[in-house]
Formats: C-alpha cells, sequence, structure tokens
C-alpha cells in the first residue's frame, strides 16, 4: 500500500492541537511537509518545530482567525503568491458552542456558517489552481458524526455541519474530474479541548461529577471509551496518500461505532 506522501505539501487548518496536530504529525511522517494555520502564533511555532522532518521537509506556519475570512484570504494569498502551493487540504476548526437549535441566536449561526463553510470555500478558492496545475489534489473536511445524525444539545452545530457534508459531496462531484477528491472525516468524541469543556459544562448543568458524565457518554460507544486524536488522524492521513486515489465524496466515522446507522 502506498502512504509515501514524500515531495507533497499539506495545508492543516487547526493544527497548534487536538485532531489538527495530530494529522499535522502524522502526514509529516508520511513525507509530507506541513504548513500549519491557527491564530496562535506561539503555539504554531513549537507544534512546526517539533513536526517530523526525515524526508528534508520545511514545516512551516501562518498564523489567522476563522473568525476573520478576509485577513484568512489575505494571509493565504500573501503565502501562495511567494511562489507556494498545496497538494493537501486539511480543513478543520473547532465547533460552534452547544446548546438546542430553538433557543440559539442568528448570530450563532451566522458566526458558525463563517467559521467553517465560509472559510473552507476560501481556502479551496485560493489552492484549487495548483491543485490542478499539478493534475491531483486532496482535500479532506474534518466535520463530524451529526452529518450523518443530530447530536442532542448541538443545534448550531448540527445545522452547519450537514451545510458542510453537503458543500463537500458538491466539490467531489465538480473536482473529480481534475483527480481532485474531496472527502470527510467525522470524529465521534476524541480526546481534545473541546471534549473537556463539554463534560465541565454538562457536570455543571446537571450536578454530577465530571467522572459520571464521561461513565454515561462512554456507554454509548460500542467500544466503551473516547478517541484519541491520532485515531482520528490515521483516517486523515490515509485519505490524504495516494492509496486513497479512488475514494471521492465519501463520509468516514471514527467514533467507536456510536453512529447508529451504516
Amino acid at each position: 500500500m502506498d502512504l509515501n506522501l514524500s515531495g507533497k505539501k499539506a495545508l492543516v487548518c487547526g493544527g497548534s492541537d487536538g485532531i489538527g496536530r495530530a494529522a499535522a504529525e502524522e502526514l509529516a511522517r508520511m513525507g509530507a511537509t506541513i504548513t500549519l494555520l491557527a491564530r496562535n502564533a506561539e503555539k504554531l511555532k513549537a507544534v512546526a518545530k517539533n513536526l517530523n522532518n526525515s524526508h528534508n521537509q520545511k514545516h512551516e506556519s501562518l498564523v489567522a482567525d476563522f473568525d476573520d475570512p478576509i485577513t484568512l484570504e489575505s494571509v493565504v494569498s500573501d503565502y501562495l503568491r511567494k511562489g507556494n502551493r498545496f497538494d493537501i487540504l486539511i480543513n478543520n476548526t473547532g465547533g460552534p458552542p452547544a446548546g438546542p437549535a430553538h433557543t440559539a441566536n442568528i448570530d450563532e449561526f451566522v458566526n458558525a456558517f463563517r467559521q467553517h463553510l465560509i472559510c473552507n470555500q476560501v481556502l479551496v478558492k485560493l489552492l484549487l489552481p495548483g491543485m490542478k496545475e499539478a493534475g491531483a489534489g486532496r482535500i479532506i473536511n474534518v466535520i463530524s458524526t451529526s452529518v450523518k445524525v443530530p447530536l442532542p444539545n448541538l443545534g448550531v452545530s448540527n445545522t452547519i455541519r450537514g451545510a458542510v457534508g453537503n458543500w463537500s459531496k458538491t466539490l467531489a462531484n465538480e473536482l473529480g474530474q481534475y483527480n481532485i477528491t474531496v472527502n470527510n472525516v467525522l470524529p465521534g468524541a476524541t480526546e481534545t479541548g473541546r471534549l473537556k469543556a463539554i463534560i465541565e459544562n454538562k457536570a455543571k448543568k446537571t450536578g454530577q461529577s465530571e467522572e459520571s458524565v464521561v461513565e454515561a457518554m462512554t456507554r454509548e460507544v460500542p467500544m466503551k471509551r473516547f478517541a484519541k486524536p491520532i485515531e482520528v488522524a490515521n483516517a486523515i492521513a490515509f485519505l490524504a496518500s495516494p492509496a486513497a486515489a479512488y475514494i471521492n465524496g465519501i463520509n468516514i466515522p471514527v467514533d467507536g461505532g456510536r453512529t447508529p446507522n451504516l
């Protein structure tokens, strides 16, 4: 199986922590040169410094906030104008705050739409010319299992994730002719800062201990545990590899079997 990414360049969003960082680390081990993108410059520099460079890669980082698509476009455009291009795009950013859909403010939907779908679209439009010129590309969107089944108390997230899922499938249909694949990885509950915050909030609201909340959440997973970021990263890395050249327009849940449908 060909998993070699030597000579490939990957833009990894949300690469300073959690799933994004784990994906960057795995892609670097496979030989890709990584450009990390997130809003915390110090964290990005630290992660980039520690990425595998056994294939003589020169890893870099870009600072931008997904709350600001205009600045994001400017930062990435400037980088591309210097002669850089990317073979792989990992769209990944933190999810919207928890809460039911019917009580959410309009601004919550607008902000989430901007952070996820709009910023994803900005990056695809910027990177697409380089991928077309190279004759191949990989676009991988880290979304959520709510694309398949809405999750309780995540009304805004469920709504926006569904939009991103359909956007992705549409792109897959459009870009396959250029040998550019578009696929989605759908993490279940994964040991990240976001999951920690969800557990803490649920414990405060219900009066339960955090241990009790964790026990209830893992009881719903057939494997009886949360995912580790590297387990999600492995799915991302496979889709980015030459071995996945004919896989296009699909959702891959990485959730220990929790999603109750195929």
